[in-house]
């Protein structure tokens, strides 16, 4: 395979697998405890590797520190957003806004810049995919649901971009990325699961025995998608890495229409298709 076309099939495998994880998430109904069961899995996945991986440099842990914190900040913010709107409606703004943050955020902290038609199928990707979140026929009481929905759905974004650009720095200081997915893994679960003890009080069980499949499953996609990230920016752009990854938001667009019951429709199919052109676009002027 050529070294440009690596990290394209490897950020469409990883959006495909982001979808699968966040819709284990939405699924149960009980957020906060699938997200905590899918950082969980996610931790003990790299377990077998932890032989294998180099030990950060040492004046790499102040990036790897960020990351984490960062992480949390995306964590809380997309568990806020998927228990307050359906998954059709935030995930496509979660997943959408996140390239713009992510150019804009690189252009400042790592001194990465897009070309001019770059920048125009970024724009066109990313307001395509916010098209997906127009809402429809709703009564006042939804209104209001869906604007707290989405502007954590915002935060999340802006999480997005934070966390493509502080792990794009950790990784790339790594004698290899192993490294980095490893050590991030290793720490990411534990934010989440000191809320679900602290949330859940007197009913942790109960409530991870409910959790634990769909928990389970998005733990094992989120480990695929998020370990083939991280290769991915150590290869090209960390923007043009995310804006590849929301392609997540047609898969998981099907899979809450299949899933979860919720509407796709005409206007979706358009704006998956001019996702796709926005994106082609990106690449081909790479």
């Amino acid at each position: 395979m050529s070294a440009s076309l690596l990290p394209v099939v490897l950020c469409l495998l990883s959006a495909l697998t982001v979808a699968i994880t966040n819709v284990m998430v939405k699924r149960g109904g009980d957020v906060l405890t699938a997200r905590a069961i899918v950082a969980i899995v996610m931790g003990l996945s790299v377990l077998p590797l932890l032989p294998f991986a180099p030990l950060p440099p040492p004046e790499t842990w102040p990036l790897i520190a960020v990351s984490v914190v960062v992480h949390w900040f995306y964590q809380f913010s997309a568990i806020r957003a998927l228990h307050r709107g359906a998954l059709s409606l935030v995930f496509p703004v979660m997943r959408g806004l996140g390239p713009l943050a992510t150019a804009v955020l690189a252009a400042i902290w790592l001194r990465e810049s897009l070309s001019p038609i770059q920048i125009a199928g970024l724009l066109v990707a990313s307001l395509s995919i916010l098209v997906f979140a127009l809402p429809t026929g709703l009564t006042e009481a939804a209104r209001r649901l869906d604007r707290a929905a989405l502007f954590w759905a915002l935060m999340t974004a802006i999480g997005v971009g934070l966390y493509a650009v502080a792990d794009t720095r950790a990784a790339r200081a790594m004698e290899t990325p192993l490294t980095f997915v490893v050590w991030l893994f290793l720490l990411d679960w534990i934010g989440v699961t000191l809320v679900l003890l602290w949330q859940r009080k007197g009913r942790v069980i109960a409530c991870l025995r409910k959790e634990a499949r769909a928990g389970a499953i998005g733990g094992v996609a989120g480990s695929l998608s998020y370990g083939m990230a991280i290769y991915a920016y150590t290869l090209t752009d960390a923007a043009m890495v995310t804006a590849l990854r929301e392609t997540s938001v047609v898969f998981a667009a099907a899979f809450g229409a299949w899933l979860l019951k919720e509407g796709f429709g005409r206007r979706r199919i358009v704006a998956a298709a001019t996702l796709a052109a926005g994106l082609v676009l990106m690449q081909a002027a790479g």
